[in-house]
């Protein structure tokens, strides 16, 4: 008797879980959406409290579920400590990821493989009780997490000793241009012990992805790959709109925790001259004292340039009184929150100050703006230090000792940034630069390029270890 026709196997399924978090949630969603492009089914899940948050595109090509951290009401500032916070989202976030996956397997979308933020090694040791295969992926420079590698595996010592600290693949570094975590030793210990422990379990990961592209960082990617993991580069993630346009449709993150203006930002934009606008904006996290948005506001103003500037509904009490979201729309306009992406490909806007958040970084290389480096904690140091140095996309600003014992920028100092920036005698140098970057991340992700080429390999790894498991 003949043997019965195999039903088809079913379509691979990837378990996304980023840290819950914008900033991670947006390159992890942009990878997945990559990976249906290609034929993987993606579902991407993230806390309770942050689903119940989220402006979700439906016509997005990833499913979205969830799990806890313990704090469903009110997330991460819901708990009292930072520490409390992370240990909860361990707890309690394996318990629920666990459920996810045995949820899933009952169902018709059975979990072949987790990709996992990198920040949460726990979501390996989950993957390995279901045997799926696990993805580690990380969301900030191979740079940076190099450098976090070796404080981890006790390859550079802390305290930091000397003025330089020689890291490999790395060019010579000061102590201050590491990330704030290793050089201010003890400033955020919960955060520390996250970024330290990413490397924890990560030789027991099946694959190593990084969200950065091969030729931005090829020093050091070339080192790490040679001696650590063969890792595999598959940025810049960003919507596909901004860069190689290969994905239909793909012109938004389609999932968003704050509401943009898009529409006001877009009408006082088209009013300015090209080049003309001077973009600021510090990300979804950080916190500026109250003297810094004063010395901030004091540059802008003195500029005499038209600027847009980002203040997050919950920092616009620290505006100094002359300034607000209505009282000058001619020379500035201040937003509680926008479409980034959309400012910075404006053809009016000239230059982006920044925080130095490696997507806000990413997000300028890839539309071609130079930048004024105002870096405030964890990686954003490191980033401003190759913005300035290695990318040569912009400049750095110096600090100063504020009256409460605060680093801050002085007016002056952003003053002569911007000034280098928008019209001094490196800007034609750097924008140029900015531009010739912008090539080459779109460069990566069109076809035959390093990140395409990656992602290729990437998915034809994952479906023969996904064949063995089976």
């Amino acid at each position: 008797m003949a043997e019965a026709p195999k039903s088809p196997s079913p379509r691979p399924h990837v378990l996304i879980v980023p840290y819950p978090a914008q900033g991670h949630i947006n390159p992890m969603l942009q990878f997945s959406k990559r990976l249906a492009a290609r034929g993987i089914r993606a579902t991407l899940a993230t806390t309770i409290y942050l689903a119940k948050s989220m402006h979700v595109d439906p016509t997005a090509p990833v499913d979205v579920e969830t799990i806890s951290d313990g704090y469903d009401e009110g997330g991460y500032g819901q708990a009292k400590t930072p520490d409390d916070y992370q240990k909860s989202l361990e707890t309690v976030g394996s318990r629920t990821l666990a459920a996810l996956i045995e949820r899933l397997e009952e169902s018709d979308r059975p979990v072949h493989a987790v990709i996992y933020d990198g920040f949460i090694p726990w979501a390996l040791d989950v993957t390995r009780r279901y045997s799926k295969v696990g993805v580690v992926f990380f969301t900030q420079t191979c740079a940076v997490n190099n450098i976090y590698y070796h404080v981890q595996r006790g390859l550079l010592g802390l305290p930091l000793e000397g003025p330089v600290v020689s890291v490999p693949g790395l060019p010579p570094l000061r102590p201050s241009e590491t990330p704030s975590y290793v050089y201010k030793l003890g400033s955020y210990p919960a955060f520390y012990d996250m970024v330290i422990n990413q490397f924890i379990n990560v030789d027991e990961a099946d694959i190593v992805l990084f969200s950065t592209f091969y030729e931005l960082e090829k020093e050091v990617v070339d080192w790490m790959s040679a001696s650590l993991w063969p890792l595999k580069t598959i940025g810049p993630t960003l919507p596909s709109a901004y860069l190689d346009k290969r994905l239909d449709g793909d012109s938004d993150y389609a999932i968003n925790l704050f509401e943009s203006t898009a529409d006001v930002c877009s009408s006082w934009l088209n009013s300015k001259p090209h080049g003309s606008v001077i973009y600021v904006s510090f990300g979804s996290m950080a916190r500026l004292p109250h003297l810094q948005v004063t010395e901030l506001s004091n540059a802008l103003v003195r500029s005499a340039r038209p600027f847009l500037w980002v203040v997050r509904s919950d920092e616009q009490h620290k505006l100094p009184g002359h300034l607000s979201t209505a009282t000058d729309r001619g020379l500035w306009l201040i937003v509680p929150w926008c479409n980034q992406l959309e400012v910075l490909s404006h053809r009016s806007v000239g230059c982006f100050v920044t925080h130095c958040g490696l997507n806000s970084v990413i997000e300028a290389i890839c539309l071609g703006v130079p930048m004024v480096a105002v870096p405030q904690w964890t990686d954003q140091t490191t980033n401003a230090k190759y913005i300035e140095d290695v990318w040569r996309v912009g400049v750095r600003t110096r600090m100063s000792i504020g009256e409460d014992g605060s680093e801050i920028v002085r007016s002056d100092a952003l003053e002569e940034c911007l000034r280098e920036v928008m019209e001094g005698e490196r800007a034609k140098e750097m924008k140029e630069n900015a531009l010739k970057w912008k090539e080459k991340a779109r460069a990566a992700l069109d076809d035959g390029g390093s990140s395409d080429q990656n992602i290729e390999a990437f998915v034809g790894q994952l479906l023969r270890m996904i064949n063995t498991i089976e």
